[in-house]
């Protein structure tokens, strides 16, 4: 047996030959990369796949192709929708955080700023944060926007 066989060849016990569709993609040291894309795809596949693009573009496919098809077998139900459902909701969560900080500094700037400077120190320790519902944010008209999040079995 030639011990530099791409993964591919291994995995389908047959002779790499030196003009390998799979070998630049699925080297010999990271099986895996191809058990999970042949587990999803198939060989068959994969290698009419990568024949059909252009040179420069197949080491890009053969990433897409394994990242998808390990989303896949994590997941079988969403797979790597269901990574960008959570990713979303992560940005949402973020977002909704960001505006709710931006609401609470421009409210103390709005209280301080009637605040004569000597009484400064004496309105800060008075004065608690304002509290703001996670889901209905003031904008900057003074209107309230809403800050949306997916479903909890998303994640």
């Amino acid at each position: 047996m030639n011990s530099s066989r791409c993964a591919a060849c291994k995995h389908l016990r047959r002779r790499c030959p030196s003009d390998c569709i799979f070998s630049p993609y699925f080297p010999s040291n990271n099986p895996r990369r191809f058990t999970y894309v042949h587990k999803i795809y198939g060989a068959s596949n994969v290698g009419k796949i990568l024949q059909d693009l252009p040179v420069n573009c197949r080491a890009q496919a053969a990433d897409t192709l394994c990242y998808e098809a390990y989303c896949r077998i994590k997941d079988p139900v969403y797979g790597c929708a269901g990574m960008v459902s959570v990713l979303h909701q992560q940005l949402n969560v973020a977002e909704c955080q960001l505006a709710r900080i931006k609401a609470e500094i421009a409210a103390i700037k709005n209280e301080t700023s009637n605040v004569k400077p000597h009484e400064y120190q004496q309105h800060v320790e008075s004065t608690a944060l304002p509290s703001l519902s996670p889901y209905y944010l003031p904008d900057q008209s003074g209107s309230t926007s809403i800050c949306y999040s997916l479903p909890t079995w998303f994640e």
